[in-house]
């Protein structure tokens, strides 16, 4: 380790992090694998144990987003998601939640009561029961509002689905629009207006997962969270050995997230969303594998965004409007801190 002091981008989802997560986390943790599931060292979005003659998909994140309660949901509603999501997008299906749940001492009770009504919509929403949690109460002072941790359970229904197994000829769908969650809390915090009110996309995506899974032969998934589309990107680039060449033209950005990352001086493809999937299928099934995630509640503005090939691996490669070709490059961090 080369600094004192831990940083806000240690704990943003990009390279900083994985930095962090490869020189310390994986040099202590000596064991990484339990009953022949997917190891901690895959560093995908969970990871699994096997159980009598089925293998169960775990995921664990902690969630400080900041405002609680921001446009088109709050902290409650992003952590259910967020558990969910993690545990869809690798072949699972999400069967139960559990919550821990950390709280500052002088929390309005009423706030806290919308939190956990919001986390029981959710998870009624995505079909899944809350099956144990923990709850503290920190002095005052010493936490800002609120902090919820989720793991997620689910059941594989098939091959695991990772980060490695995308293979050239592959095409890349993404489930919707780009950029919509982190954009519309920084746009909040900055008290920016628009015409068009910004509305984070966090929404639970095992039903668009399983369309697609239905409709064609899936390779990879991943839900862009901290980092957004670049990162993710490049984490299946990366696992896989092949590169990812996107045409920026059909990568769906909504008019007022754009014009929002303009006045902030934001890349759409860097920030988080938390109701979208990356996925890439084999070739021959993309069409079939787009009009199925069309038809779902949260896949409806899904497009075709690029493609695998061998050449240049490990890269993912960006085909601009004006018809030249940029490295898509991994962020050093989420650039809007506290957003998930």
């Amino acid at each position: 380790m080369t600094v004192d002091t831990v940083k806000l981008s240690h704990g943003a989802g990009g390279a900083t992090e994985e930095t962090l997560i490869q020189q310390l986390f994986l040099k202590v943790f000596e064991k990484r694998q339990a009953a022949d599931g997917i190891p901690l060292d895959a560093l995908d979005d969970g990871a699994s144990i096997r159980v009598g003659g089925s293998e169960v998909i775990l995921s664990i994140d902690g969630h400080t987003v900041d405002p609680i309660f921001f446009p088109g949901g709050d902290l409650g509603r992003l952590a259910i998601c967020g558990a969910v999501n993690d545990t869809a997008v690798m072949g699972a299906k999400p069967i139960a939640v559990l919550d821990a749940i950390i709280v500052e001492e002088g929390y309005p009770m009423k706030d806290l009561h919308t939190i956990v009504e919001s986390m029981n919509a959710a998870a009624k929403e995505a079909d899944v029961a809350i099956i144990a949690g923990d709850f503290k109460v920190m002095p005052r002072g010493s936490l800002d509002g609120m902090v919820i941790s989720t793991a997620g359970v689910g059941i594989l229904r098939g091959p695991r689905i990772l980060d490695s197994q995308a293979q050239p000829g592959d095409k890349v769908i993404v489930t919707g629009t780009v950029g919509d969650h982190g954009i519309a809390l920084m746009s909040r915090r900055e008290g920016l207006a628009f015409e068009t009110e910004l509305i984070s996309d966090v929404a639970p995506i095992h039903e668009t997962v399983q369309a697609a899974m239905d409709a064609g032969e899936v390779h990879a998934m991943k839900d862009p969270t901290r980092g957004g589309l670049a990162m993710a990107l490049n984490d299946i680039a990366y696992k896989s050995n092949a590169s990812i060449w996107l045409d920026a033209s059909r990568i769906p950005v909504k008019p007022s997230v754009k014009a929002a990352s303009e006045m902030l001086g934001l890349d759409p493809l860097e920030v988080t969303c938390e109701g979208k999937a990356i996925i890439v299928v084999r070739g021959s099934d993309a069409e079939d594998v787009l009009q199925a995630v069309r038809t779902t509640k949260y896949g409806k503005d899904a497009e075709t965004i690029g493609e695998v090939r061998g050449d240049r691996p490990r890269m993912v490669l960006l085909r601009t409007v004006v018809g030249g070709t940029r490295v898509l490059r991994k962020p050093l961090g989420e650039p809007i801190p506290r957003v998930c």
